[in-house]
């Protein structure tokens, strides 16, 4: 990390353990969460929104359930009825929806204080925003849940929620330094969230580390995903090679030193080779994103084109030449794919992945490449990036652990066990 960098992200389990059921706890939490998002955020910009202090301490005041007073900050593209919701664009600026999504209802109904709205790359695509990676502010945080991934990674909240049609959740983990989980697709409900793709977009989760992040995925879909006991000797799928693209020399270390790792703690490790159906699910992926995107951004884009940004315009404008035939096959595809992704998981409890190619590139003029996240969006299986790796860059590099479509606890689960791996393999290093 450099000399700018923000990096501090705050686990929630230790912050609800210490917290209670202490009213002054509460309080200390969300004043200190208020201050930290003022001391910072000028610097980051992850934040579109901040509760009132005074409507936010009253929250944490009459909160009572699981998450009792904790803050949790809500990416731009979820209805909040008492906060901004422009998701992403000047189209919506100063909008107030008069109800809330299900998600951030779900939060509401356990006990979390909505404490603010963090940016969003325009309507989820991926036109650049602002925001800066808290561990290095040269560069993106990723996107397009720029700034839930930041605001969790640069301490301002221990939790956020964002989402995924590509790689919008796992990337920005990566980038980030932190863990970052896409559940299985319709886990949890999208329901008053700006649609972008309805085969493909996915709640995401943030939070410091795995554990913290299975808690509150537990927590709001009522499954058992919480880590209490990691299970002993996973085995992982490591591919041969990728159909999409070819990690960076930076990534292929990180995942080696996460194999290592592994290996070290009990774990182990085969090799398994991707079927050539997989490759064709990348066209597949863009195919149906395209044509859906085009349906469910009609208002915007035949009554405001001048205001969409030209990436996602000139996007909008080539989806249109996408017929029905063209998407139905493409779903075609999509389901027989479903029907073969049981043979990747033969004899492994979950696939092991650089989880993108590389570290966050330097600017801010992209959010990175999401090729390692959209075929197992597409394919609907849980997916958790596990931090703790660095790479020659200075910057942090994840690894992402893929479970069959729900088997949600499972991946959780190995995931705990490699970020555990990791821990202790950095721990030995520095020992020495």
């Amino acid at each position: 990390m450099n000399a700018h960098s923000f990096y501090r992200p705050v686990s929630g389990l230790n912050l609800l353990s210490r917290i209670g059921n202490d009213p002054q706890g509460r309080d200390r939490l969300m004043l200190d969460t208020l201050a930290r998002i003022e001391a910072v955020d000028r610097d980051i910009g992850a934040m579109t929104a901040v509760a009132r202090r005074e409507a936010a301490m009253a929250s944490a005041a009459a909160a009572h359930g699981p998450l009792a007073g904790l803050p949790i900050a809500i990416k731009d593209i979820f209805d909040t009825h008492d906060l901004v919701t422009s998701y992403g664009s000047p189209i919506y600026e100063r909008y107030r929806p008069r109800s809330d999504a299900a998600i951030v209802t779900l939060l509401r109904r356990k006990g979390a204080v909505i404490v603010g709205k963090t940016v969003t790359s325009e309507f989820a695509y991926m036109a650049p925003p602002a925001t800066r990676n808290p561990c290095d502010i040269q560069r993106t945080p990723g996107g397009s849940s720029s700034g839930s991934a930041a605001a969790v990674a640069a301490g301002m909240v221990p939790y956020a929620v964002g989402s995924q049609t590509g790689g919008s959740t796992i990337r920005p983990a990566s980038f980030c330094g932190i863990a970052g989980y896409k559940p299985t697709f319709g886990l949890l409900p999208t329901v008053g969230m700006k649609c972008f793709s309805w085969s493909f977009d996915t709640v995401g989760l943030f939070a410091a580390g795995v554990r913290d992040v299975a808690y509150l995925a537990q927590v709001l879909s009522d499954r058992q995903l919480a880590v209490d006991g990691i299970t002993a000797g996973p085995v992982f799928g490591v591919p041969d090679s990728y159909p999409w693209t070819e990690p960076s020399a930076n990534a292929s270390a990180a995942l080696d030193t996460a194999v290592r790792a592994i290996e070290d703690a009990g774990g182990r490790v085969r090799r398994v080779r991707f079927g050539s159906w997989m490759a064709a699910m990348v066209a597949a992926h863009d195919t149906i994103q395209r044509y859906e995107a085009y349906q469910s951004l009609g208002f915007e884009y035949d009554r405001h084109r001048g205001d969409l940004s030209p990436m996602l315009a000139g996007f909008l404008e080539r989806a249109a030449t996408i017929d029905a035939a063209t998407y139905t096959k493409a779903r075609v595809l999509m389901g027989e794919a479903k029907d073969s992704l049981a043979e990747l998981f033969n004899g492994v409890t979950g696939l092991l992945t650089p989880s993108a190619p590389d570290e966050a590139p330097d600017g801010l003029d992209s959010t990175g490449d999401p090729a390692f996240n959209r075929n197992w969006t597409l394919l609907g299986c849980p997916c958790v990036n596990v931090p703790g790796l660095w790479g020659a860059r200075g910057g942090p590099i994840g690894v992402q652990v893929i479970g069959r479509p729900w088997d949600d606890a499972r991946c959780l689960d190995a995931a705990a066990f490699v970020e555990q791996a990791i821990a202790a393999a950095s721990g030995r290093r520095r020992a020495t």
